[in-house]
């Protein structure tokens, strides 16, 4: 290692494009894997919505391609909304907003010159390579791919409910992307707290790196317990044990197959703000930053935030109040979940007094900055009814349980996730987003999502049971089902709006504008390099002396409206300028 921290750049293609220990190349590595996966998932819920608007109608062009005769079998189906969660959650969001916003900004945002693991943040993004190519080949396999649903509840998930071994894989696919993030998220916390730049204060963070913080805490603190509760699965359906397996379906069984909800959900309620708060994290700072205004209550945003990592290891029994929960345990956990909104409303709040009387830059990345609030309040909102006991066992496994959580965890991360790609883009690739693609973009997908996701409140609350193949089937159905054609519709449309973007993206990044070194005019740590960002981040380890959101005041010389965070104002103290951070990365020879 030289004495500076400077590392010399590989020249090879293999060490420089694929198996880079580089921060900034990993995390492009992520992001392209995301979308990759994204456009997947995307495609699968295209076909889904096909199949309930127009049962046993051929899909359009595509379909011959992947089903006989086009039309999608019931099996089919099952394996359809089963790897449909699974890649969105696992192989599309988490890629995208923890993997590459993390890799890239975290390092740069706190002023260091790389991870402090580079070699295990490589080892990271090829796991979870192995994880997404096991989990699609498990849709290759004889007798199809896992059908018993993204949370692979027993006894769909055992062998008495899915013969062959697509589900075997799945739980395998599941167990290594785990694997992958918990590397992940260690080297994200030690980071963090280690590599911080002379000056880079607790309370000078970006809320951007306080989200991705309080993320990793959750990944590596419940990502165990679903690699415990996969590696259960996978005795027995391959090794014929009876964990999951009660006495009454087999001889000698001693099992239950409730034990498997609980360790599913004491993780599956955490991966909803696993996957939430980087985003808010994002428009936390996107917000001040086109407001051109300080964050609004810093320090309460980052409160909140620690209470919701908290609180969300104790309110995941609200996902099982039709399991015979225990009445008085079951009162427990609505009444955490209510308290768990607290700190959720904080926030909300906070988000509007930033940008009250702000001097708003209406950017791409600042609508939908604008948008994680509409939706989150929206998806939010509607979750107090499944909280509350006497309304989730009316409304628990209709369309309003899709309509709901789509909006909290899946519209809030993924607009969240447009609103970094637009933001970073300069940083990551040199180039800049057309913003009138952008915003073409933005409308196309708010105003469809919010109708696909809203008209899913109206058909659930109305008693439409989510994950029939049919709706048309049941008598009582068939006068709601000019709702699932209104959904489809707007779905289609949502996804052929992601069209746009793929094309301003790729565009963009290979013949659009080149980027000034600070287009947005904000003053955290990573807009101090050139765009794209050279190999070493720094030239010199840069000091730290204020804080992040530096906008407006009026102590700032030259009539500016901002300063970096390298910048002294009038009447601070100078912090010494020093050579290093407390450690330098671990590189590997």
């Amino acid at each position: 290692m030289s004495h500076d921290g400077i590392h010399p750049e590989p020249t090879s293609f293999w060490r420089k494009h694929v198996f880079s220990v580089d921060h900034k190349v990993i995390g492009k590595q992520f992001m392209w894997f995301g979308f990759a996966w994204l456009a997947i998932g995307g495609m699968m819920a295209m076909m889904i919505r096909w199949q309930l608007a127009y049962p046993g109608t051929p899909f359009p062009v595509l379909g011959d391609f992947f089903f006989p005769g086009g039309v999608v079998s019931p099996e089919q189906y099952n394996t359809l909304f089963t790897m449909h969660g699974t890649i969105m959650i696992f192989l599309g969001l988490t890629p995208l907003l923890i993997g590459a916003f993390g890799n890239f900004c975290i390092p740069l945002m706190i002023g260091a010159r790389d991870m402090i693991f580079p070699l295990l943040n490589c080892l990271s993004f090829w796991t979870l390579m192995i994880g997404g190519a096991v989990a699609f080949y498990s849709l290759t396999v004889p007798l199809g791919g896992s059908e018993a649903g993204w949370t692979g509840y027993p006894t769909l998930s055992t062998t008495v409910g899915t013969q062959g071994s697509g589900e075997t894989l799945w739980a395998i696919a599941v167990f290594i992307i785990g694997v992958s993030s918990i590397m992940g998220g260690i080297n994200y916390i030690t980071t963090i707290v280690r590599l911080r730049a002379p000056g880079m204060t607790w309370t000078r963070l970006p809320l951007t790196v306080w989200g991705l913080f309080f993320t990793s805490i959750l990944n590596v603190l419940f990502l165990p317990v679903i690699g415990s509760a996969m590696i259960l699965l996978v005795l027995d359906r391959v090794f014929g044990t009876t964990f999951y397996v009660p006495a009454t379906m087999a001889e000698g069984g001693a099992g239950d197959p409730i034990l498997y909800q609980h360790l599913f959900w004491i993780f599956g309620h955490p991966e909803v703000y696993i996957l939430i708060l980087p985003a808010w994290g994002y428009i936390s700072d996107f917000l001040s930053f086109f407001s051109r205004k300080p964050a609004f209550g810093y320090r309460i945003t980052v409160g909140a935030m620690a209470a919701v990592t908290i609180l969300s290891a104790v309110v995941y029994g609200h996902h099982m109040f039709t399991t015979g929960l225990s009445p008085m345990l079951g009162e427990s956990f609505m009444l955490l979940t209510m308290i768990i909104s607290v700190p959720g409303e904080i926030l909300f709040f906070n988000w509007l007094h930033t940008i009250w009387r702000g001097s708003l830059r209406m950017t791409t990345p600042m609508l939908f900055s604008m948008g994680v609030i509409f939706v989150f309040g929206l998806g939010g909102l509607t979750g107090i009814y499944l909280a509350t006991i006497s309304t989730d066992i009316y409304l628990h496994d209709t369309y309003f349980v899709v309509g709901h959580f789509h909006l909290t965890m899946a519209a809030s991360a993924l607009f969240g996730a447009f609103a970094g790609v637009y933001f970073w883009m300069p940083k990551m690739f040199g180039t800049v987003l057309n913003e009138f693609w952008g915003k073409v973009h933005f409308w196309f997908t708010a105003v469809p999502l919010t109708i696909v996701f809203c008209t899913m409140f109206w058909s659930g609350y109305a008693g439409m049971p989510r994950r029939y193949y049919d709706h048309t089937y049941v008598e009582y159905l068939r006068d709601l089902q000019h709702l699932n054609v209104i959904t489809t519709h707007a779905a289609l449309l949502l996804g052929a709006a992601q069209v746009v973007f793929a094309f301003n993206f790729i565009k963009s990044r290979w013949f659009g504008q080149k980027a000034t070194d600070n287009p947005w005019e904000v003053g955290t740590l990573e807009w101090t390099t050139a765009s794209p960002t050279p190999y070493f981040n720094f030239q010199e380890i840069p000091v730290v002396h204020c804080g992040p959101h530096e906008f407006s005041n009026p102590n700032i010389p030259g009539g500016a409206d901002w300063i970096f965070q390298t910048d002294v104002l009038p009447g601070e103290p100078a912090l010494p300028a020093t050579h290093a951070p407390a450690a330098e990365p671990a590189h590997s020879a």
